[in-house]
């Protein structure tokens, strides 16, 4: 069974139900039935036509729930409202499903589980073992989702920023469950970068591209993971790299920066070089000048930090280290980086952080700091 296939029509099935007439709640849940009732008979018995399938099945879905529910009088109103099925638009409605899925109304943790459904094609059992959370739970998170959703309209213009947050936070949930997380977010960034000309949408398929090149080279066998300096970078996959840098270029190219670019920009430079001495720091830096300027996030300082270091020595990155909140992440780790750099190796052994080891999810970082430590 070709489950990719599978799981790619569901935005478009979910869309047909919606133009039949249906509330996306109900929509979702009688795509979800069959989804399920697919992966059960498909590999016995592939259908001719798998998009065909799905919304018949899917249809009848939606009816049998129709039937079941509430009073006979109000039965038959519902079914008297939809129309019978008719031709199938070819409109893709991926773009405005990404959108209610990322709706500001819902939590960051209701986004991601609505989008990885709906959008991604998962089962509630598949994103729920993805999450390390009961299958329950799951189920609960996604049913008040859809509650908070009810009435909202497919048609209202998206904020485009709130879809990128939830791929960016899918991206960083790493590699659990029966699901690569990772593939995952990149599999949907493709699909969204298809559907909307936005630089910014190119920057973070970009950004992911670029950082997943490393996956392979980042840990060692026994999960501890592998300074950036000391990877093994035959082990980084040149045409993944050659891919990302091009989407990159070509938003670059249309003169919007945004973030998710300043951060691709700056993994494209640390990716091309072939060794960490051919990094490019000077340009890095000046890419973490504008990311500070379109965020004004600590984190971004932190990294610039680092790269300051680099450029102009370790006591400069020292100095400008003194400004940040000590209670930053990974700030012990750039301390101690810096204090080696510059001789001082007893106060290195002081800032230094314990090893890092594979957790069961480890995270793709997109930090400075994860360059310098994988």
């Amino acid at each position: 069974m070709n489950e990719q296939l599978l799981r790619e029509l569901v935005p478009a099935v979910i869309g047909i139900l919606r133009r039949r007439g249906a509330e996306f709640a109900a929509a979702e849940d009688a795509v979800q039935d069959a989804l399920v009732e697919a992966i059960a008979s498909w590999p016995k018995a592939p259908p001719r036509d798998p998009k065909g399938w799905l919304i018949t099945v899917a249809w009848r879905k939606l009816l049998d729930r129709i039937r079941s529910e509430d009073a006979r009088h109000r039965r038959e109103e519902q079914l008297e409202q939809l129309p019978e099925p008719g031709p199938v638009s070819a409109a893709d409605d991926t773009l405005q499903l990404f959108f209610l899925c990322a709706h500001p109304s819902l939590t960051s943790a209701s986004a991601i589980a609505l989008t990885l459904r709906a959008v991604g094609g998962l089962t509630t059992h598949q994103i729920a073992a993805a999450y390390l959370v009961p299958e329950a739970t799951m189920a609960q998170r996604i049913s008040r989702a859809k509650r908070t959703l009810a009435g909202q309209s497919l048609d209202a213009p998206g904020d485009v920023a709130t879809v990128l947050r939830v791929l960016y936070l899918i991206f960083n949930e790493g590699y659990t469950g029966d699901v690569d997380l990772v593939e995952e977010a990149i599999r949907l960034a493709r699909r969204l970068h298809a559907a909307i000309p936005h630089p910014e949408v190119a920057g973070l398929l970009a950004l992911m591209l670029l950082h997943h090149v490393r996956r392979p080279a980042r840990f060692s066998p026994a999960g501890a993971l592998i300074p950036l300096a000391e990877q093994d970078r035959t082990l980084w996959d040149t045409r993944t790299i050659a891919d990302g840098i091009g989407i990159l270029q070509a938003a670059l190219a249309q003169d919007r920066l945004g973030e998710f670019q300043a951060q691709a920009a700056i993994a494209a430079l640390h990716a091309d070089a072939r060794s960490v001495e051919e990094t490019d720091w000077p340009q890095i830096l000046e890419w973490y000048d504008e990311l500070v300027q379109l965020t004004g996030s600590p984190i971004a300082r932190l990294n610039r930090v680092v790269a300051l270091g680099e450029v102009e020595g370790p006591r400069a990155g020292l100095a400008a280290l003194a400004e940040l909140d000590e209670t930053l992440p990974r700030y012990a780790a750039v301390a101690a980086h810096l204090h080696e750099a510059a001789g001082d190796r007893p106060e290195r052994r002081r800032c230094s952080p314990r090893p890092r080891t594979r957790r069961p999810a480890p995270r793709s970082g997109t930090t400075c700091g994860d360059r310098r430590q994988g």
